[in-house]
């Protein structure tokens, strides 16, 4: 186990303490909405695009909040830090903290192509998020996280069919509040998130001032010394380590009681290492990867997986209230640009079995901008009707390089070898996405205690991708004969129809119907293997779901049950061809079904149980379905439980029909609590504990005996006291406290492993003024 460094640990805390010294101010949560809401016992939510009771909204939400998340994050996690938490989520990425990949009711895009699509919508402060990269934007002074699950294509349109992950951050007020969490812990861990704000001139012009700080130290040796294309040598300490640094400023001006501006900026400065491939942790006929190290691998090339990413937005809504009617506007711009780099054959070619090369891969967003433009008009929604109407403009442009190096060795060696680290082999493409969409939704009160809701939307998503430059061999000659220019669009509606009924003021069940759609994608990155372009059409998705949530005895019981059907037609899949490369395919259909339950209770005084879990089956239904299988220099290296057969100069190909989905697991639990012992009119021991268990994962397409797992759990704890009504805490705590090692992903065709973080263990301190 390697510990924080002296020098780490005397940086962190003088950070702290400065932190400390300059907002004594700084505080823990929440704004004056918020404290009411927990006054009154209720869950808000804005799953409809307005604030409403938790209750009385009929879609299948989850609600996690801030503190919660933070608790999570305390050693350095990203978002993926609620995957196993929520009931139906599952996140995970292949590709470092850059790209994390989100799946909900076993929904989610595998492909870890820059410019995938993914049927799970990350909407921040009323921005969606769509590129890849602008997802990873991470989230601090939070407020609260609404999972959204099943297909919102109404209100939020295309790229829906899973749900939304939506997140709400503290928002200026006109009381100075603030909050700072702090912690540090091994391997150089150490997080700092914080927020402060207040009236600058009263009732008119507040602000507030949020930033995040996340460091860990590199912790993963290279134990490779021999002959490199790009002079790659083992070293100590050379990879996994990270900075993250975000600032955002926020501003609300209400120059008058019908009038609020609120303009926000952000920025995010972020360096680390791409996610670590470890090449034949796999052995043929298992799953077990206890032999792999977790903090070693033998890389020959890459320079040690550098990545890094520079991301500017901001956004400006406007709200005014008619009378009858509140007419709000939404404005958004985000760009980002950056690197990622890595050894993807997870290893060195001389030390493996198996055909010896060198493979390395690196892709570069020299140039992201993403416009969004929102206008919607809403009833107050205080009667028993109420309507909301819109549209929505967004457009998405960028220029992206390619790099792959596949280079199967020669005797002797030659660093000289044309296919190396050279400039020609770059494959530069332009991506344009473009989409508008008119929508609107309308409920009505039937009767006492029934209400009825039903919403529509029409959306035209166009895709374009022109390659720029080819790759050559580095003699001059280009190669590639595929396309050189495609360009997709499609236009389609999406409704849902749900009613709800009170059984009483803190109890509900509901039904809904929903249908969504996710836009055509193409997938550029084939040209750095001189193959065409593949591309996929539009998937549509009809889901039915029923579900009861409430609350019981003055609400120290919470629940919600759900349970869902649906059908997805032209469903998108990725699967890989020979190269490792990306495919994208459509198969005939995909059906699930399964059931979500949420249970928060306080059984005794001082103590607070939370239970989740969800149970879910998966199909893909198309019998002429195919996935190329784990292939390595003409050599099927994985177990196959799949019918196969051989398509003449393409390979071998498994049939995948009746298959689960891939990052699906069959079920997950979770479970946390929290037991007090108070110590006075104002102060409190504390212990607390959060656990999560997953089931049965494929991670591919085709049934293998290797690319799963069955089990895998984590576990947290933390321990403390707070003082001053909760003004202040100090804590020492523990991420996955037994030091599980995970498998999260692979790559096929080199029997490569991707695990979880190693066990984190530190101390902690927040304080708040309210």
């Amino acid at each position: 186990m390697k510990f924080v460094s002296v020098r780490r640990v005397l940086r962190s805390s003088a950070a702290i303490a400065a932190l400390l010294y300059a907002g004594t101010a700084f505080a823990q949560d929440t704004e004056a909405a918020v404290d009411a809401q927990a006054d009154a016992g209720d869950i808000v939510v804005t799953a409809q695009r307005r604030e409403e009771r938790l209750i009385d909204v009929p879609v299948s939400v989850a609600v996690l909040q801030g503190d919660s998340l933070r608790d999570f994050q305390a050693a350095g996690d990203d978002t993926l830090a609620l995957a196993g938490r929520v009931p139906g989520l599952y996140a995970e990425t292949t590709t470092g903290r850059i790209f994390p990949r989100y799946y909900i009711r076993g929904l989610g895009n595998i492909d870890f192509y820059l410019g995938a699509s993914q049927p799970v919508s990350i909407i921040q402060d009323d921005v969606v998020l769509e590129h890849v990269v602008l997802k990873s934007n991470p989230v601090y002074d939070l407020d609260r996280v609404e999972v959204l699950r099943g297909p919102q294509g109404s209100l939020f349109g295309r790229n829906t069919t899973a749900g939304i992950v939506k997140f709400d951050t503290i928002r200026p007020s006109q009381t100075f509040q603030g909050r700072a969490a702090l912690s540090v812990g091994e391997y150089g861990s150490s997080n700092i998130d914080a927020g402060f704000g207040g009236p600058i001139v009263d009732d008119v012009l507040s602000f507030r001032v949020s930033g995040l700080y996340q460091h860990r130290d590199d912790w993963v040796d290279n134990s490779y010394t021999g002959p490199s294309f790009d002079g790659t040598r083992g070293s100590f300490n050379a990879m996994g380590g990270f900075d993250d640094r975000n600032l955002r400023l926020q501003l609300r001006f209400t120059p008058t009681d019908r009038l609020t501006f609120d303009l926000s900026g952000h920025g995010r400065w972020y360096k680390g290492s791409s996610t670590l491939f470890h090449r034949g942790a796999l052995v043929k006929g298992s799953n077990s990867v206890e032999n792999e190290p977790r903090d070693r691998v033998a890389y020959d090339e890459a320079m040690d997986n550098p990545q890094a990413y520079d991301t500017y937005g901001a956004s400006l809504r406007a709200s005014y209230d008619l009378g009858g009617a509140v007419l709000t506007s939404i404005s958004a711009w985000e760009t980002t640009s950056g690197y990622s780099r890595g050894d993807t054959d997870g290893g060195a070619a001389t030390l493996f079995a198996g055909p010896a090369f060198y493979g390395q891969s690196q892709g570069n967003v020299r140039d992201l901008d993403q416009f969004s433009q929102e206008l919607r008009i809403a009833s107050p929604g205080t009667g028993k009707f109420n309507w909301q109407f819109g549209g929505y403009y967004f457009d998405s442009r960028d220029i992206t390089d390619f790099y792959q190096r596949r280079v199967f060795l020669s005797a002797p060696f030659d660093p000289a070898d044309p296919n190396s680290n050279n400039p020609n082999n770059w494959v530069r493409l332009r991506n344009v996405n473009t989409s508008w969409a008119a929508f609107g939704q309308a409920s009505y009160e039937l009767i006492p205690n029934l209400t009825l809701t039903a919403g529509a939307r029409i959306t035209n998503d166009s895709k374009s991708t022109r390659l720029l430059k080819t790759a050559d061999t580095g003699t001059g000659a280009v190669t590639y004969a595929g396309r050189r220019f495609v360009e997709l669009e499609d236009t389609r509606e999406s409704w849902d129809v749900s009613a709800l009924y009170k059984l009483s003021d803190d109890v509900s069940v509901y039904a809904r119907v929903a249908s969504g759609f996710r836009g055509p994608t193409i997938q550029g990155r084939s040209a750095v293997f001189n193959s065409d372009f593949t591309t996929a059409d539009s998937e549509t998705i009809l889901s039915w779901e029923a579900g009861v949530k409430g609350a019981l005895l003055d609400n120290r019981v919470r629940f919600n049950l759900s349970g869902f059907y649906y059908t997805v037609d032209d469903i998108q899949l990725n699967a890989n061809d020979v190269n490792g490369n990306g495919v994208l395919l459509n198969a005939d259909k995909a059906k699930a079904y399964g059931v979500e339950a949420e249970l928060d209770v306080h059984p005794v005084q001082n103590l607070a149980l939370s239970l989740g879990g969800s149970w879910l089956h998966t199909e893909i239904d198309d019998q002429a379905a195919l996935a190329q299988v784990c292939v390595l220099g003409g050599t099927i290296v994985c177990t196959v439980d799949d019918p196969t057969v051989v398509i003449p100069g393409r390979g071998t190909f498994a049939r995948i029909d009746g298959n689960r989905l891939p990052n699906a697991p069959e079920y997950n639990l979770n479970v946390a609590a929290r037991y007090d012992i108070p110590t006075g009119d104002d102060g409190k021991f504390f212990v607390s504990t959060d656990w999560n268990l997953q089931g049965f994962t494929s991670f591919v397409l085709y049934d293998t005996k290797e690319f799963t797992s069955d089990g895998n759990f984590e576990g947290g704890l933390k321990i403390g006291y707070e003082g001053g009504d909760g003004d202040w805490e100090i804590a020492a705590f523990a991420r996955n406290i037994t030091n599980e090692k995970n498998l999260k992903g692979v790559i096929e065709n080199y029997m490569a492993a991707v695990f979880n973080d190693p066990r984190i263990i530190g101390v902690s301190f927040s304080t708040r003024m309210r």
